[in-house]
């Protein structure tokens, strides 16, 4: 683990000298200094009151640096196409468990030609234009600012029904490792 780099990065983030913290916490500036370059392995208590000397949560320090906050700006996201129709995905996050993505249905366009099922949980948000969504026995139009979600096991099917090319944010949770085409 790569505690030490994340204590620093606070400290400085928060303009904090080796000093300060050690005036807080009763520690050596050998001993913080050695903490921040990983040379030593604070025990837990140690960290705790670092943590509380940097006003940060004792569980950040203990996450690993891919389960903290991650980013995608606008300009990097991955863009795929799915289904038959080929629809342009834009991929906005993705966690372990969970993925959120924008996508796009040209008028007419569908998911697939038949409902399709997979394991997880998916909410939707209509952005822009109108869809026909169809899960099980139950069907639905929706419109700008409507919102639906549905367990994925079941086999679901979604379709614009406007004019025009509708959006819809998609939110998909699933345990464990995602494939990479849920829609």
């Amino acid at each position: 683990m790569d505690i030490g780099s994340a204590i620093r990065s606070i400290r400085k983030r928060k303009n904090m000298t080796i000093a300060q913290i050690c005036e807080e916490t009763g520690l050596s500036q050998g001993f913080m200094s050695q903490v921040e370059t990983n040379k030593t392995s604070p025990s837990i208590s140690t960290l705790e009151n670092i943590a509380t000397a940097l006003k940060v949560p004792l569980a950040y320090l203990l996450l690993k640096k891919e389960d903290r906050m991650g980013q995608v700006r606008a300009r990097e996201r991955r863009t795929t196409t799915s289904g038959t129709d080929r629809l342009k995905v834009e991929h906005l996050s993705s966690t372990k468990n969970m993925r959120m993505m924008l996508v796009e249905f040209p008028p007419g366009a569908s998911t697939g030609e038949t409902p399709h099922a997979h394991e997880g949980e998916e909410v939707h948000l209509v952005i822009r234009g109108k869809i026909f969504a169809q899960q099980g026995e139950d069907a639905e139009e929706f419109a700008e600012g409507d919102s639906f979600s549905w367990n994925a096991c079941t086999p679901h099917w979604v379709k614009n029904v406007g004019e025009d090319t509708a959006i819809v944010l998609i939110s998909i949770y699933t345990e464990g490792e995602q494939s990479q085409d849920l829609l």
